[in-house]
């Protein structure tokens, strides 16, 4: 890094292949919207020569179809691989999804790789660095993930690389700030008519070599006199920083006692450090102009991928049991060893089916095997699950709409697998004769509800598979029949990812769905003690039907259910007939007294009643025990409950006070605050659900994206006799 000036661009027109995990970077991009990661995966295709101005992939693909891949990415937001090849390595750019709503894709893209590059954009100041980066480099901090920090859109007029670099090591650096510092400065061309001074090229600070690349190829010069002063004070403090990373003890005394550290030894340890993830470098990164193959900082980014990032053999591989959970030896990277691979992605393709993509971990995967396909356990969102033995089909090296073939997938590596049909996002394959579970990755919780219905009797047909479908590409998203209201709902993360799931499924499996309004799951109660008579007489000729019952109903603590007693005495209701008398009150209360939703939480008790010998009978007193109940119900106070979640909402402790008033107006009771880690408070309250339908997408707006929230059931308690009063009339009037 900081030493090479040579070009050295992979093979075009052919599949990126790895003999041995060595060869491999598996690098993710982290961003958010606008941040320039797809335009940088591009720059750094073309670079390496993967992609040709010229408008074509040697083997038929074009800039313009991965642009156009990419933009459709983009807008149904997923994650994409983009494999390319620099000084006989492979690096596998894994492009994530900007937008807060597809954060389990960019979960996925984390599993996957070894490495983050976290890309900010210079237009946006120093705001580029948003709340939710910092949350995100914490997370990839938690499980000790390399990371540097490209900066982009510098051409833009308002762009500062030192304000924005300062306002990086001041939000990454934590305890340490000199652990992010920059490996170049930009070199600014002559001043435009409009004043602005476009970037031109990059000073080394190790080398101190300028790399221009004004011409559209970068070449290596001298920096100016006048250019010296900045560059040695910026190199100075780089240096200071790679030594307090250096494992060598005695660099730090050498350095202040006067040494001369070579640049050799200032690169190896910077190497070192950024692969321990101790050190963060941050570069700079435009496209090529038009005609020219070399982006400015593309060849200073690839030198760094290849020579400071992690080979997927220096990190650990994750925990795997057996099917019955039992723990195993842990793995390592090696292609020889037991296979253990994970979907981390799966898509239909109208012409292949479905395509798994895959990070192999250890062993190797090969095309036309059998492999045991593990599922992952996620029920509770409509994923059941499963284990099958299943061929798999091609294997093959994804970019753009090329497939390229693959002879085998080494452990370390990426590749596509076809025909996997039982293949689900978050799913191990391992071999038949030893499978193997994977420790799945954190999935977020998806919080935002959304009711749908078939929009004719043809979309109901194909509705049911459809839904499948769509959550076995993605884990994100619960998969709900709810038996209390009897809708079909889709738990989503955001609107963003509602709207991606409801058009997937229109234009992928070709189900149109019609939104509702979501119901919550309300609950009625007795407010005081009635009684009530059931008279069940009709004669028209032959056999007729007689059942009478009285009976008295009165409220009980929340959670009791539906208690019946039996009071009758001289035989007034026969004892054959007592069951049937409960079964049509209980049948009564599942369908409501007042708004049509299930009776809880009563006593009912039968006092007294008549039979005929003839025309009395278990249908007639279910009818009885039913009107008795609807009886009882008109006399007495009816009071309509409502569900309340318990919130676990996190957030930054600039945004406690809007949060908790927030909640407040949402009728929700503030029960205790304690201060987390990382300038940051949770909030406990309890607030009824039918207010937090769109918490999600509110708080994400409260707190500028750095809120979460869990909720879990605590109890139904009564609504407000105004609100259940609309709700009532809402009932009777059909609504």
């Amino acid at each position: 890094m900081g030493e090479k000036t040579t070009v050295h661009p992979g093979a075009a027109g052919r599949a990126v292949a790895a003999d041995r995990p060595g060869d491999i970077r598996n690098v993710v991009l982290v961003g958010h919207t606008g941040s320039g990661k797809t335009t940088l995966v591009e720059a750094l295709a073309l670079a390496t020569g993967a992609l040709t101005r010229a408008g074509r992939v040697e083997d038929g693909g074009s800039v313009s179809d991965y642009d156009e891949l990419e933009h459709r990415q983009q807008r149904s937001v997923q994650l994409s691989v983009v494999p390319v090849e620099w000084d006989g390595i492979k690096i596998n750019l894994l492009d994530t999804p900007g937008y807060a709503d597809f954060v389990g894709e960019l979960r996925a893209g984390l599993r996957a790789a070894d490495a983050a590059l976290f890309v900010i954009s210079a237009a946006e100041g120093t705001e580029g660095v948003t709340g939710a980066t910092r949350m995100l480099w914490e997370e990839c901090a938690a499980v000790g993930m390399p990371r540097a920090i490209v900066v982009t859109h510098l051409e833009t007029a308002r762009a500062d690389f030192a304000d924005l670099t300062e306002t990086c090591r001041a939000a990454f650096g934590g305890d340490s700030a000199e652990s992010v510092l920059p490996l170049y400065l930009p070199l600014y061309g002559p001043e435009g008519p409009d004043g602005h001074r476009p970037v031109a090229g990059l000073t080394g600070l190790l080398s101190q070599r300028v790399f221009d690349y004004s011409s559209g190829e970068r070449r290596e010069t001298s920096p100016a006199p006048d250019q010296l002063p900045v560059i040695e004070e910026a190199r100075n403090r780089l240096i200071e920083g790679i030594i307090a990373e250096s494992e060598d003890e005695t660099l730090m005394d050498r350095y202040l006692g006067g040494e001369e550290i070579d640049v050799k030894t200032l690169i190896e340890d910077l190497e070192r450090a950024v692969a321990r993830g101790t050190f963060h470098p941050v570069l700079a990164a435009a496209p090529a102009p038009e005609g020219a193959r070399q982006g400015l900082g593309t060849v200073e980014l690839l030198e760094l991928v290849t020579g400071g990032f992690p080979t997927p053999a220096e990190r650990e591989v994750p925990a795997v049991t057996g099917l019955d959970g039992s723990p195993r030896p842990p793995l390592s990277c090696d292609p020889a060893g037991p296979l253990a691979a994970e979907v981390i992605k799966t898509a239909s393709d109208p012409y292949v089916g479905r395509i798994s993509l895959v990070r192999v971990f250890s062993g190797t995967l090969r095309p036309d095997e059998t492999v045991h396909v593990s599922g992952h356990g996620l029920a509770d969102r409509g994923h059941e699950d499963h284990e099958a033995d299943e061929r798999i089909g091609a294997l093959s090296s994804p970019f753009g709409k090329q497939q390229r073939q693959l002879a085998q997938a080494i452990a370390g590596d990426i590749a596509c697998v076809a025909k996997l049909g039982r293949a689900e996002t978050g799913d191990t394959l391992s071999a038949c004769g030893d499978p193997l579970r994977m420790e799945p990755w954190l999935m977020p919780d998806p919080l935002l509800p959304v009711a749908i219905q078939a929009h004719s009797k043809a979309d109901e047909d194909k509705l049911s598979q459809g839904l499948a479908r769509l959550v076995a590409e993605d884990p994100t998203m619960r998969l709900e029949h709810n038996q209390d209201t009897h809708q079909v709902v889709l738990w989503c993360l955001g609107e963003a990812h509602r709207d991606a799931a409801l058009e997937r499924l229109r234009s992928r499996y070709g189900v149109q769905v019609d939104t509702v309004p979501h119901r919550v799951a309300l609950r009625e109660t007795f407010g005081s003690k009635a009684a009530g008579r059931g008279r069940h007489v009709k004669q028209s000729g032959g056999h007729g039907q007689f059942a009478i019952c009285e009976i008295e109903v009165e409220p009980l603590p929340g959670g009791s259910g539906i208690e019946f007693v039996d009071k009758v005495v001289g035989g007034a209701v026969p004892r054959q007939f007592i069951p049937s008398v409960e079964k049509g009150v209980r049948a009564q209360a599942a369908k409501g007294v007042a708004a049509g939703y299930p009776l809880v939480d009563i006593r009912v008790t039968l006092l007294d009643g008549k039979a005929h010998s003839v025309d009395s009978s278990d249908a007639a007193f279910q009818t009885a025990g039913a009107l008795a109940l609807r009886e009882a119900a008109a006399e007495a106070r009816i009071h309509l409950l409502e569900p309340v979640a318990d919130l676990r909402v996190l957030v930054a402790d600039e945004y406690v006070g809007p949060v908790m008033s927030d909640l407040s107006g949402r009728r929700g009771r503030v029960v205790g605050t304690e201060q987390a880690a990382g300038g940051r408070t949770l909030v406990r309250a309890e607030v009824p659900e039918i207010e937090i339908g769109r918490y999600t997408v509110d708080l994400r707006s409260l707190s500028h994206g750095t809120g979460r929230f869990s909720r879990s059931y605590a109890r139904h308690e009564p609504m407000p006799p105004q609100l259940a009063d609309r709700i009532r009339e809402q009932a009777e009037n059909g609504a």
